[in-house]
């Protein structure tokens, strides 16, 4: 019988010390079938049989990031304005102008990926008002739990300080009482958020399929979408009506802080559904915020006595919740930042035992004390882990936000992908884009530098815990298709498994990481459909 589909390469790389399998694959009905040397290949070629020749490259098991927002990461980068690398107020004011520009004076202005780092002290929206009076203006924070708005959009949102949430969002308000522009975390947010011009659903999915192509770029050929909120059903379905998603999503509701059972059914209650390539699976929890803006949760307060407290106010539901999730075989991912966090969720979920099909994981990780780094395989928890945060977010030198609020010590913790492997823990890795960079070869390069690669001249943070060139590709691959429960069909290039993959024109593990993120992508398979870059 002939097959769908041969590729051909220098080197197919499955990233493991046993297999060596060859220079060629064929695929039958989305699954490879068969891999070895192109001669042996060549008996199943047939009439119909599409052969793709890649001279020189290296095919690796299709890269996948586990921590993405496609979505509201694709709208937000749409309609608004990027702030990064704007490192001072006055940076971030020329880029609104910019973008205001030629728009009525009433118009609402957004933006995304502002840097706290550029206020002298905690975020307000005082300097917005200033040069912009009269504008609504919401700037989102890197870490995408906090916005910085002008007046005008306090006075458009309605907001007046004394709003009370089931969670630790907050309005913060200045000596006088008055909002100063600074709203923190997921139900603050939602109350601005709910004021923004409404995308229309064609322009949502637009968006949506320009990113995800960008993305597929870079050589991902799947990513697991930590949020499942509207418009993300209908964006998929209707992209999937009109062609098809560049690579797969797995999908993960968001269980809302101190939600009561009846939000917890309804999420059980959209565990499988799917499109062609989107499915939902698993549901997400914040159990606290980020250590940037006070809302981490961590065994002592940080400098300004924040960094202390949980997002679920009431732990107990926290527990209940991760126990019904389990008890229905629904996996659960944890947004814990703080060691107090960690530990806590680490604790939930050894009373609620395992799942079932896929782990428990929790996701972030940013600093963790000694004595928790042996309880993620005793427990068979995935670590989830963004080492970009760390590379792109902090400073060697410790004079970022992140680090001098939570002080030297626990900074010297942050983002142990080392020490977690050496503890015999699975070590998946993402981005958390939009807030990290989306091109994997940029992630998987820092976390073998611990520092952002196209700067050469940047101290290292944390340089004892870079991961080699196979252990990092491996968390985007192995280690991303055990998170989802997926080992036995995805991570690897074997007979039977799907023909996810990511085509490379060099072999990664023979390259330095600065050549790694230019290693030309020349395709990502899908299914066995072939995607060309």
């Amino acid at each position: 019988m002939y097959a769908d589909v041969v590729l051909t390469a220098d080197r197919i790389e499955t990233l493991t010390e046993e297999d060596r399998p060859g220079d060629a694959l064929a695929v039958t009905d989305g699954r490879i079938v068969a891999v070895g040397p192109a001669a042996e290949i060549a008996a199943l070629r047939g009439p119909a049989t599409a052969v793709h020749d890649f001279p020189g490259a290296t095919v690796l098991p299709g890269l996948v990031d586990v921590h993405a927002h496609p979505v509201w990461g694709s709208i937000e980068i749409g309609r608004g304005v990027d702030l990064s690398g704007a490192p001072t107020l006055d940076a971030v004011l020329e880029r609104v102008a910019t973008a205001a520009h030629g728009l009525p004076a009433d118009a609402w202005i957004t933006g995304y990926d502002l840097d706290v780092n550029a206020f002298d002290g905690e975020p307000a929206g005082t300097a917005l008002g200033a040069r912009f009076p009269g504008r609504p203006v919401s700037l989102m924070t890197q870490d995408a739990h906090a916005l910085v708005i002008s007046p005008r959009a306090v006075e458009r949102a309605g907001l007046t300080g004394r709003e009370t949430f089931t969670d630790a969002s907050q309005v913060v308000t200045g000596p006088d009482g008055l909002p100063t522009g600074y709203v923190l975390e997921l139900q603050a947010m939602d109350l601005v958020f709910a004021h923004y011009p409404e995308v229309p659903l064609a322009t949502a999915a637009a968006y949506v399929t320009t990113q995800l192509g960008l993305l597929a770029d870079g050589g991902l050929t799947g990513l697991h979408a930590l949020d499942f909120t509207d418009p993300s059903e209908d964006v998929y379905r209707h992209i999937e009506a009109h062609g098809e998603l560049p690579l797969r999503i797995r999908c993960s509701p968001l269980v809302p802080a101190d939600s009561p059972p009846e939000v917890w059914q309804r999420i059980a209650g959209q565990q499988g559904l799917h499109g062609r390539r989107w499915h939902v699976e698993g549901a997400k929890f914040m159990l606290d915020g980020t250590a940037d803006n006070g809302t981490a949760w961590f065994d002592h307060p940080d400098c300004h006595g924040e960094n202390r407290a949980p997002l679920w106010r009431d732990l107990d539901a926290y527990r209940a919740a991760v126990r019904f999730f389990t008890e229905r075989g629904i996996p659960t991912a944890t947004h814990a930042i703080g060691d107090r966090a960690v530990r806590h969720a680490l604790d939930v979920i050894e009373e609620a035992g395992p799942a079932g099909r896929a782990p428990h994981r929790i996701e972030h990780i940013e600093s963790l004390p000694d004595e928790l780094l042996g309880r993620f395989a005793e427990l068979d928890v995935v670590a989830s882990l963004q080492p970009v945060h760390g590379t792109r977010h902090t400073r060697a030198d410790g004079t970022d936000n992140w680090s001098r609020r939570i002080g030297p010590e626990r900074a010297a913790r942050g983002w142990r992908t080392r020490d977690l492997l050496d503890h015999g823990a699975v070590v998946a890795l993402g981005s958390d884009w939009p807030i990290g960079p989306g091109d994997p070869r940029t992630s998987l390069a820092d976390c073998q530098l611990r520092r952002p690669v196209e700067e050469p001249d940047t101290r290292p943070v944390q340089p004892s815990q870079a991961l080699t060139a196979r252990e990092a590709y491996s968390g985007m691959t192995r280690a991303a298709a055990r998170a989802a429960g997926a080992a036995h069909e995805l991570g690897r290039i074997a007979p039977g498994y799907l023909a996810d993959l990511t085509v490379l024109g060099g072999n990664p593990l023979e390259l330095t990481p600065a050549a790694q993120a230019r290693n030309p992508v020349l395709a990502t398979v899908v299914g066995g459909r072939v995607r060309l870059s």
